[in-house]
């Protein structure tokens, strides 16, 4: 077995890590986990704040989801979802079908989040183009600046993050962009209005528009106004745009919900999913459409109208058994009519005295996502510098103290497992105050 330093070595000789500027890369090596806690090849404990990147739904190891992967492992690990099923990926999106908002049975696989999104662009494109009164001139999206949908070039297009996407804009569509939907920056009247003005000069070349219900992830978990999401469901369906739905961060549970949309009522023509589908053990995502969406896609061959879209690992039957495990857990444990509103309220009291802190411009938190946003002085509301990088310099602050979170440039995100206790839940909030304390002098 190689030492730690040996992997420690090999870390920073042969492993290129996403989203990290490697220059400054200090290996992190974990073993091991169980329930909230990393654990690292030198013996090192992590309280893991923000669930594997908000992913690990109910905590590491879960014996539950565990053992259904070992079991499925000993019949099936994997086989094609190209022109035949897997027992456990059946299963699974009858399930998803019954808990998703009103006639969304349509369940399409991927890999990942991005991959789900991306599978929702080119459905919506096609749809237009074979639907039972076609209109071909519908080949735009309609987006949100500071939106993140995933790092695929039909996902980059439909971002609007700058510092993410700005280098790749040669590569990418054209989308037509509206302001960040921030209940800080006005009501949902102001914002429909907004939209209803980009509707009424487009939707002829709209094929969809593209949004996460509810808050702004990558954005810094930035909320959208109570009654947004609903009014831009009446609006799309108005105008005759399709309404996709990206719940890869709020999906199962996370808000308060099984998902964003139940909040308000809302059934998006296709709802995109991820992370927190597997509960963080394998990837997995799902596109589901409506049945009208699916429809359109029926046909002979000579018509053409086949999907022909798909990636191999898709629907695998190891990712799926471990989904019906998330979901049996999250049903036979209560999780979202006990668990998530205990966690809710005990997450909002750790983080109320930050509220008042002078180098917290806001405290934003829905369900169990919370963001901690960090600037340099409250009263007047001045943000820090970007280049001084606080928020990456409180979250290497609190990783040296044992608490593993992840910053958004100066957003600190919190989003633990709901396998986290109070005891551990009142150490990541003491960490995080302690470390904004020491870098935010």
């Amino acid at each position: 077995m190689a030492t730690a330093a040996e992997l420690t070595d090999w870390d920073l000789r042969h492993f290129w890590h996403s989203f990290t500027q490697m220059s400054e890369y200090e290996p992190m090596v974990i073993e091991r986990a169980e329930g909230s806690w990393l654990v690292d090849v030198q013996g090192r404990r992590y309280l893991d704040g923000v669930s594997s990147l908000w992913c690990n739904l109910l905590g590491h190891r879960h014996p539950r989801i565990e053992a259904a992967i070992v079991e499925q492992l000993g019949k099936l690990p994997h086989a094609t979802t190209l022109g035949m099923s897997n027992v456990p990926a059946v299963e699974l999106a009858r399930r998803l079908a019954e808990l998703a908002p009103g006639e969304l049975n349509r369940v399409f696989y991927a890999s990942d989040g991005a991959c789900a999104v991306e599978a929702a662009l080119k459905i919506a494109f096609q749809y237009w183009m074979q639907c039972p009164t076609p209109r071909p001139g519908k080949t735009k999206y309609l987006a949100y600046d500071s939106a993140y949908h995933g790092d695929t070039l039909g996902s980059t297009a439909v971002g609007g993050i700058e510092r993410f996407h700005a280098l790749y804009k040669p590569l990418l569509f054209d989308v037509l962009r509206l302001p960040p939907p921030d209940e800080r920056l006005g009501d949902a009247s102001d914002h429909l209005a907004k939209l209803e003005q980009m509707l009424q000069q487009h939707h002829a070349e709209i094929a969809a528009l593209v949004i996460e219900p509810l808050l702004q992830g990558a954005a810094g978990m930035v909320l959208q106004p109570s009654g947004y999401l609903r009014g831009v469901r009446e609006l799309t369906k108005r105008y005759d745009v399709l309404l996709i739905a990206d719940e890869i961060v709020t999906g199962f549970c996370r808000t308060g919900r099984m998902f964003a949309c139940d909040h308000e009522g809302v059934t998006p023509d296709m709802l995109c999913l991820g992370k927190s589908i597997t509960s963080g053990t394998l990837p997995l995502a799902a596109t589901i459409a409506t049945d009208d969406i699916y429809a359109a896609f029926l046909g002979d061959y000579a018509t053409g109208c086949t999907f022909h879209h798909g990636h191999t690992y898709a629907g695998n039957p190891l990712a799926a058994a471990a989904a019906c495990a998330t979901l049996d857990v999250i049903a036979d444990e209560r999780v979202l009519e006990e668990t998530v509103p205990r966690l809710a309220e005990k997450l909002s009291r750790v983080l109320a005295p930050l509220r008042e802190h002078p180098h917290i411009a806001d405290v934003r938190q829905l369900g169990t996502i919370a963001g901690v946003e960090l600037c340099a002085n409250r009263q007047r509301g001045v943000a820090y510098p970007t280049n001084e990088r606080h928020g990456y310099r409180v979250c290497k602050q609190t990783t040296a103290q044992g608490v593993w979170l992840r910053p958004l440039g100066d957003v600190i995100v919190v989003m633990p497992p709901l396998s986290i206790n109070d005891a551990e839940l009142e150490l990541l909030g003491r960490v995080l105050r302690d470390s904004i304390d020491a870098v935010c002098q």
